[in-house]
């Protein structure tokens, strides 16, 4: 069977103990990427990468690797667009999907509310993590291994 692995961007990301109880629950491998050292469970599926200080390293490794049986967890939007670009599975850590279909809005959107922030317009930030967005990323991380695990199973057989 062909392997689904899940690469998380790890450095804000709010829901790293959920992902390790549902891969290892699926007994699927997770690839942890930050900047820097960051602490993870010992456990086999369960891998660290330091990508390095530079401003997109983290982005930059995930991107090279993720395709058409990985899972990433983000919430940067460009990384996204990458990733769904690759044939990646993307979620937010709020449990919202990127498709194809709704990426190019969301990068569009993303990117007026950089520029108007860049001119001065007092724009507010992403609304607070709440705990039911917890319970919409376990659901739709689920939802994500179990269509990848079909698919593969559909063309190995």
């Amino acid at each position: 069977m062909t392997s689904i692995r899940i690469y998380v961007d790890a450095d804000a990301c709010p829901v790293k103990d959920e992902i390790y109880r549902v891969a290892v629950r699926h007994s699927v491998p997770v690839i942890v990427v930050a900047g820097t050292y960051i602490r993870v469970p010992d456990d086999p599926l369960i891998e660290r990468i330091a990508a390095g200080p530079g401003m997109d390293a983290a982005d930059d490794w995930i991107a090279e690797r993720a395709g058409k049986n990985d899972i990433v967890i983000t919430a940067d939007i460009p990384l996204a667009s990458r990733c769904v670009k690759a044939g990646a599975s993307v979620i937010a850590p709020n449990g919202k999907p990127f498709t194809e279909q709704s990426i190019g809005m969301t990068l569009a959107v993303r990117n007026l509310m950089t520029d108007l922030r860049a001119s001065g317009e007092v724009t507010g930030g992403p609304r607070s993590f709440q705990p039911r967005d917890r319970s919409a990323f376990l659901s739709e991380l689920d939802k994500a291994i179990r269509r990848i695990q079909r698919t593969c199973a559909t063309q190995q057989g």
